[in-house]
Order: structure tokens, then sequence, then C-alpha cells
């Protein structure tokens, strides 16, 4: 069945500039998933290199760094792409590239080679970048402005469920892997070996994944005509910088930056952390099992909080969540064993509604420059390189990961304060 005739998105981002397609909203959430869940991958594959490769924190932490310097680098020639070529065949583009990324794996652990799998890795999210500017700022204009905070969390929970369900799956498969002798231990041809042989549990892992992204994009470009009636700015993609000089918007994209840094900071200690034998001294895999009970609580938070945000206002749900982190992160700290564990396993559930919600308050108002302004959203998301970068700095510098839980922290502190900035209606 045809999608209905899509209305042009007004100036003002009103009430009647949202495109009637509500088909669309089951393809924008099963990309949620799509991206979601591989993003999440990062935290089981960050113990396993680190291990194989005898990394310190800070080495480790570039499998974050090169993963999220991909948006960096491509949020806003992703935009301009999709600004040319449009939404559907947009997103065919960016699963495509997520295909390649995912194969680069196969080269990447017959040689075993650090560097190549985090180039593997820059490639794949590349590809999500792109996938990522197609669908924030589509499932935003699918409904009324003034729903658009729930509708996004609501699709945001799609990209939790994908958090929650590829961990649990690759923790057995990528990490149920590591044999019993330690990369420590082992030299010359032998350590060469033991790492090629090890690191094929990763490359068939992202080889099954390469097949269902081929799959998926060709669903997606059988039905590249679908969407009727799209419309872009056709300005140039250095214009949309200027998108800076509205205080709400450069506001909300520091969040965007700090948020995903101190999600993915603590997302990618959640192994390390409970290896340490004052939380719970479990092995690698045991504690890679936990990582789908941190996500798993922003998959229960967007569905509770998609009914929450359409009754109170936004801005000050953001705050309290904030808050509630920064907590949760100083009863992590200042405790052991299973009260450390799951005080921090549980900001996942405070940071269920933040990136939508920051998302939609930060772009209210943006009408047809959506695609702009989501293009510099995804650069912001460059903070999930930085911030886990420094926060394993400060693990390795201090001896300590409960002493690197205070960057985060920080983090959450900024956010608060726009949430309570950003509670009032955007001006015109």
């Amino acid at each position: 069945m045809a999608l209905a005739p899509a209305a042009q998105p007004s100036a003002d981002g009103g009430e009647a500039g949202h495109i009637d397609a509500p088909e669309l909203r089951l393809f924008v959430m099963a990309l949620f998933f799509i991206f979601g869940g591989i993003t999440s991958l990062n935290d089981v594959i960050i113990p396993k290199l680190k291990e194989l490769f005898t990394l310190n924190y800070t080495q480790a932490m570039l499998v974050q760094f090169c993963f999220f310097t991909a948006y960096l680098l491509i949020g806003i020639p992703g935009a301009a792409l999709v600004k040319r070529v449009g939404y559907m065949r947009g997103a065919t583009v960016g699963l495509l590239t997520m295909m390649a990324g995912c194969l680069l794996f196969i080269p990447a652990s017959q040689s075993a080679a650090y560097p190549l799998f985090l180039f593997a890795l820059f490639v794949l999210a590349s590809g999500v970048v792109v996938v990522q500017v197609v669908t924030n700022p589509l499932i935003s204009l699918l409904g009324p402005q003034r729903t658009a905070s729930s509708r996004l969390t609501f699709a945001q929970a799609f990209n939790s469920l994908g958090t929650v369900i590829f961990p649990t799956v690759g923790a057995t498969l990528i990490l149920g892997s590591l044999a019993k002798v330690s990369a420590a231990d082992l030299t010359g041809p032998a350590l060469d070996a033991y790492r090629v042989a090890e690191t094929q549990a990763v490359a068939r892992t992202y080889i099954g994944l390469a097949i269902a992204l081929a799959i998926v994009a060709g669903v997606v470009w059988m039905n590249r005509n679908r969407l009727k009636g799209e419309s872009h700015d056709g300005g140039s993609i250095f214009k949309s910088f200027d998108l800076l000089r509205r205080q709400r918007f450069a506001f909300g994209a520091l969040c965007i930056f700090l948020y995903v840094g101190a999600e993915v900071s603590i997302g990618s200690l959640i192994v390390n952390y409970f290896q340490q034998p004052h939380v719970l001294g479990l092995t690698a895999e045991a504690a890679g099992h936990y990582i789908p009970y941190y996500w798993g609580g922003a998959l229960v938070g967007r569905f509770l909080g998609s009914a929450v945000l359409s009754r109170i206002n936004p801005g000050k749900v953001l705050a309290f969540n904030a808050v509630a982190a920064i907590v949760l992160l100083g009863v992590s700290a200042s405790t052991g064993g299973n009260v450390a564990a799951w005080s921090l396993l549980l900001i996942g559930l405070a940071n269920s509604i933040m990136f939508p919600t920051i998302f939609t308050l930060a772009s209210e108002g943006l009408g047809r420059r959506a695609a702009d302004g989501s293009g510099l959203i995804n650069i912001a998301i460059f903070g999930g390189a930085v911030v886990p970068l420094l926060t394993g700095g400060v693990a390795d510098l201090s001896g300590s990961l409960t002493t690197a839980l205070v960057l985060p922290a920080l983090c959450y502190g900024v956010i608060a304060t726009f949430g309570l900035y950003a509670r009032r209606p955007a001006q015109g």
C-alpha cells in the first residue's frame, strides 16, 4: 500500500509541518533497533580486545574513540547526502556502509592487528551515522511537534531493545570464547596464533550481522520511492553551523556530547568494574552478561518515558533523571558488592529519556532545517569518543575505576542545568 502524500514541514516546525506517513514508523523503529544493537556490541569487544592485545584502559577506549569519531567526520556529509537523495535512499547507503564495516572484521581477524579492528569499527560507525541522520528527524516529523519528545522516546525504546539483545548474544559468542590462557603469558608465534584464533569469534559475529544488514538494505531499497513529499532546506552544508548561534540549540548539542560520552563511558567499564574484587569479582564472560541490564533499564525507561513525557514537561523530566544519575554514581562509588553493581546498572534507567529529550528540546522550531540540525547533533555524538577516552585516562592515572566515575557525574550535572533551562518552549 502506498504511503499518503506527506505535508511539507513548516518553517517554524509547527503542528501543520509533519509528514503524514504512519506506516513509516515501523521502518524507523527497525533502524533504531539495528544501530542501537550494533553500537552496544562495543561494550563486549572492549574487554575482549583489552585482554588479547594487553591494553591499558586508555588504549582499550580507542574502540569507542574510533567508533564515535565517525560522528564528527561523517555527521555533516551524512546530512548533505540525506538532503540530496532523500531519507530512504540515504538509509540504504548507511546500511550498506555498515555491512562493509562488518566485513572488514575478516581481514582484521586474519591479521590479528588492533589498528585494523579500529578501522573496521570506524567504517561501521560511518554507516550508523548516516542511518541516524535519517531516523532522528524523520521520527520527529511523523506526527505533531507537541508530542515529538514522546514519539522519539518510544522509537528509542527499540534502540534499547537492540542494546539488550545484541550484548546478550555477544557476551556468549565473543567473551565466552576466551581461552583459559592469557595473552600476557604468551610471546612470539604462540601469541600471534592465540590472537588469530580468539579474534575469529569477533569476526564470525560481525559476518552474521553483515548478512542481516544486506537483507535489510535490500528491503529498504525496494521501498525507496514510498515516501512522498519530503522536503529539505537546500542551503550549503556549512550553513548548518549557523544553527549554533541559537543558544538553545548550541546548549542542547553540548549536552548530547556530554550525555553520549557519559553513557558510553559507563557501559564500556561495566565488565572491568564488575571484575573488581570489591564489587562482584566476576570473570569477563559473567560480567558481560550484566551489560544487558544496563541497556535494559533504558529500554524500560523509554517505554515508560514516552507516556510520562506526553504529560509532564520534558525539561523537568530531563533534569530529574540527570540528578538521579549523579546520585546513583555516588552510591556506586562509595559502596561495594551488589549495591555498587546495581546502582551503576540503574543509571541505564536514568539515561532512558535523555537523548531523545535533549534532541527534541534542542531542535524545537527548526522546521525544514531538521536535517541540518540532525547533522550537527550527530557531530555532537562525538562525545562518545572523547569522554570515554578521558575516563580511561583518569582510571589509568588514578589506578581506580571508581575515581573515573567523577567525569560522567560532571556530564550529568550540565545536562540537569539544560533541562531546567529548556523547560520553557523555544522562542521563534
